[in-house]
């Protein structure tokens, strides 16, 4: 039998290469559904513990963001005072997540607000982003406590992506007096590009960057944009403190030490051993909750009307 010629052996060529473009493109689709997931809305978003359970006076509020979404919050009233605490979740999470850090800053004398990001829990249902629109909720969430309390000395503690959010809403407004930033990231395809290569275990730079394609085509975002790096230096003079568990498998430590660097002083680092993402809150809450609370005293209080 004669050997086969290189054409007769280019359709077998060319089908596998059409079906690794295929599998590429099909995981850089997962991938950005992952980032960018559809908001669905059911009953159990409601069903939430609140700061009722805590014996904590709250009120529901709603404000809206720059783009007309409805965000939902709990204001937890320290009337008393002009200083407020503005707690930020994570990328799946909802507002009754930070009930923990949020009744303890309000019995240690502090106006509290947390709510809910866009696509999560009770706000308006909107796919969720991996920052970019967050940021603007957060800045919408600044306004809303500028209007209620003018006055205002207003710090901010958020938690991995309300981290990162945190951080590039600060650098924008200057009415955010301290920032306590948990677990972010420096980057948003740094992250992306952990996540992926820790399951793929393979290097796929190239595979994000798809992503990140499919993402502004389909979102009109891109998640590379999402840089926290870039302008955390730009917080100075206010405070930042940043948190990180060292054992964060979700976003290596190594993030927490390129933040610091690309900070500016007043700066504080607080690697937590033992801990995974977001996890230091549950190594020792009591000291936890007293070194964040010791934080925003020293930067909250000498600033109250």
């Amino acid at each position: 039998m004669a050997a086969k010629s290189g054409l007769d052996r280019l359709p077998m060529a060319l089908t596998g290469i059409f079906g690794a473009l295929g599998a590429i493109s099909g995981t850089a689709y997962y991938i950005s559904l992952r980032v960018s997931p559809p908001s669905r809305r059911t009953y159990l978003d409601s069903y939430t513990f609140t700061p009722w359970e805590l014996e904590v006076p709250y009120e529901k509020v709603e404000f809206r963001s720059s783009d007309g979404l409805r965000l939902v919050g709990w204001w937890l009233p320290r009337p008393e005072t002009n200083a407020v605490i503005v707690c930020s979740h994570g990328h799946n999470g909802r507002k009754d997540e930070l009930l923990g850090i949020g009744s303890y800053c309000w019995r240690a004398g502090y106006n509290v607000l947390l709510f809910d990001y866009r696509g999560r829990g009770e706000s308006d249902a909107r796919p969720k982003t991996l920052v970019s629109r967050e940021v603007d909720d957060l800045l919408a969430a600044l306004q809303y406590v500028r209007q209620r309390m003018p006055d205002a000395a207003i710090g901010v503690i958020g938690y991995s992506m309300g981290a990162a959010v945190g951080i590039l809403a600060t650098a924008r407004d200057q009415s955010v007096r301290a920032l306590v930033a948990d677990s972010s990231f420096t980057t948003g395809d740094d992250v992306v590009a952990d996540a992926v290569e820790k399951v793929l275990r393979v290097p796929l730079r190239p595979l994000v960057h798809l992503a990140d394609t499919i993402v502004a085509w389909r979102h009109g975002y891109r998640f590379s944009q999402a840089r926290p790096i870039d302008v955390i230096g730009q917080i100075a003079p206010r405070p930042v403190f940043l948190i990180h568990g060292v054992d964060d498998s979700l976003v290596p430590v190594c993030h927490v030490r390129q933040l610091y660097a690309a900070a500016r002083e007043p700066r504080l680092v607080w690697e937590i051993p033992g801990a995974e993402h977001c996890g230091g809150y549950f190594v020792d809450r009591v000291g936890y909750c007293r070194r964040v609370v010791e934080f925003f005293d020293q930067y909250l209080r000498s600033v109250e009307a």
